[in-house]
């Protein structure tokens, strides 16, 4: 704005330097009104050039801030719009990663209930616990030692005892008159518990252990099989 006004200024004095000039020239002629009238339309040209010319500058200033103005508006609206697709990506990100851990957690919740319903179906004897093998004395008390010796806890005796019991009273002679079955753990036939011993007519504890790897093998646990038992009448 300073230089606009710096101009028309400028052009405004010459314009009156001139017309001073003009005036003394003709002051001294003889037809003074008329030339003075010539003058001042001339003048009044200058300054009307003067004024087009200031106010042409002004429109050309105020195009060049209104340019710059929508420039600096579309910025701003393409940074808005770029921190609204990032906000959108984030609250994605942060969508799927509820939805993961959500999963994670359903699955974690789902296997828990199997294993826990695994471990009711394998472990039916919810009674009391032995707090150690001396509570018991003949052959449950060799076949309680030799289950601890065999990894098992001693909360699966319960469950053994009863197997065994309904078996064979834990009679390490005890044979099935109609299927052959002999011994602790009614092994059929009989001679399959040599594979530990060749006591297996005799000694009670070849037989119990052969019948804790049985049960291992195709139970996992003492009251898996007594779980199996239960369900079908044999193990």
């Amino acid at each position: 704005m300073t230089r606009l006004w710096s101009r028309f200024g400028a052009r405004t004095a010459a314009v009156a330097l001139l017309s001073v000039g003009v005036a003394g020239g003709f002051y001294l002629g003889e037809d003074r009104e008329t030339q003075q009238q010539g003058l001042t339309a001339q003048v009044g040209l200058q300054i009307d050039q003067a004024e087009y010319d200031y106010q042409r500058d002004r429109q050309a200033e105020h195009r060049v801030s209104s340019a710059k103005q929508r420039a600096a508006e579309y910025q701003a609206k393409l940074r808005a719009a770029e921190a609204a697709k990032e906000a959108a990506e984030r609250a994605r990100e942060a969508e799927a990663a509820a939805a993961s851990r959500k999963k994670e957690r359903e699955a974690a919740a789902k296997k828990a209930a199997e294993k826990a319903a695994a471990a009711k179906a394998s472990k039916p004897y919810d009674g009391p616990i032995p707090a150690s093998c001396s509570e018991y004395g003949g052959n449950r008390k060799i076949g309680c030692a030799l289950m601890l010796d065999a990894g098992f806890g001693i909360d699966q005796f319960p469950c053994l005892d009863k197997l065994w019991t309904k078996e064979s009273g834990w009679n390490h002679k005890a044979r099935n008159p109609s299927s052959g079955a002999y011994g602790i753990p009614q092994s059929l036939p009989g001679s399959k518990m040599g594979s530990v011993a060749s006591d297996w007519e005799t000694n009670p504890a070849t037989q119990i252990k052969w019948g804790l790897g049985y049960i291992e093998g195709r139970y996992n646990s003492p009251c898996g099989a007594w779980s199996h038992s239960q369900s079908n009448g044999w193990y």
